[in-house]
């Protein structure tokens, strides 16, 4: 009989193409980023996404997540596959990560 699967953790940071992106994104790109957030809702429901969200660091915004896959290629393949990256809007690094803890909580 087979052990639970292991799981592994990334924290992924969501690179927008400027710095003032959130105040000028235009209408195409505002679209695409509707689009992102239904993908990333998608992939949270699914259970692999535990958090997101954009953080509103003074030298400019960018998006965070932190995802539990099986591997890197899983989270790659995700990555992507999301709208924004596909549309050559948004970049991503990813780096490993381990979890010290975790609460469930709920957004505001």
């Amino acid at each position: 009989m087979a052990g639970p699967m292991v799981r592994q953790y990334y924290f992924v940071k969501l690179i927008p193409p400027r710095q003032t992106f959130p105040m000028d994104m235009t209408s195409e790109e505002r679209a695409l980023m509707m689009e992102h957030v239904k993908y990333t809702q998608e992939k949270f429901a699914a259970g692999k996404v535990l958090l997101f969200g954009p953080v509103l660091a003074r030298e400019g915004a960018f998006g965070i997540s932190v995802f539990e896959v099986a591997d890197e290629a899983e989270l790659r393949e995700i990555l992507e596959n999301d709208p924004t990256v596909r549309g050559r809007l948004n970049r991503f690094e990813l780096h490993p990560m381990k979890l010290g803890g975790a609460q469930a909580s709920q957004p505001e």
